[in-house]
């Protein structure tokens, strides 16, 4: 069931899929920057997608995602509660998808503002998640099933809940589901690099916040 699930398009190549993601990681240090207590989550979300067009990204193939507080306990594909403003200790986290050229990326990372240890340590947590199971695919060959069934057991030694919904996908020249678009987490082989998104979704077992991580699945010389 997975012969055809590492297939590329025409445009396709090593140095296109990297440079989407170097600019799509350049864009949420750009978006992070200029999130702050006292601001709307829906007009985070428009000016993320200003910076988006001002660095030349006109399209994204998924939706452009800020979410606040207690809107990071929510799967992407649920909507948040709307009028959620950030507060002077809280936690957020981006989810963005450029078209960069002929290439897609993908990304996203959590942040907090204030003083909160919970928060902080949860955002931490989803990262260093991100990278124990980036270790794990790179040094034991792991099938994508296997890597999401050891992510949810790392997550629940570190106190968090691993959201299901979340279980990474394809990434490619656009469109990607054009030739895929089943699941990380059922893909029964050792995923190859440049083709995968790792993600990452924790939860407070209170449901009261999340924090959220992914990137594209590459060897250690990438994260220097």
């Amino acid at each position: 069931m997975n012969d055809n699930a590492e297939r590329v398009g025409p445009a396709f190549s090593v140095d296109g899929m990297l440079h989407a993601r170097n600019q799509t990681r350049q864009a949420i240090r750009a978006i992070a920057a200029m999130v702050e207590p006292g601001m709307a989550e829906e007009h985070a979300v428009e000016q993320a997608k200003q910076i988006l067009l001002a660095q030349g990204h006109a399209l994204s193939w998924h939706p452009t995602r800020v979410r606040f507080g207690k809107n990071t306990t929510k799967p992407m594909k649920q909507p948040s509660e709307p009028g959620v403003v950030l507060q002077e200790n809280d936690i957020f986290f981006l989810d963005i998808a450029p078209r960069v050229d002929a290439w897609e990326g993908d990304g996203g990372a959590s942040f907090v503002v204030g003083h909160s240890e919970e928060y902080a340590k949860c955002a931490a947590d989803a990262e260093a998640l991100f990278h124990q199971v980036r270790a794990v695919w790179s040094n034991d060959q792991l099938s994508g099933r296997e890597l999401y069934k050891y992510a949810d057991q790392q997550a629940r030694s570190m106190g968090w809940q691993l959201n299901p919904d979340l279980p990474g996908h394809r990434v490619s020249d656009f469109p990607h589901a054009a030739i895929h678009t089943g699941s990380l987490a059922d893909f029964e082989r050792s995923p190859l690099p440049l083709r995968w998104i790792l993600e990452i979704h924790l939860r407070d077992p209170r449901g009261k916040f999340g924090a959220f991580f992914e990137d594209m699945l590459l060897d250690d010389q990438y994260y220097a």
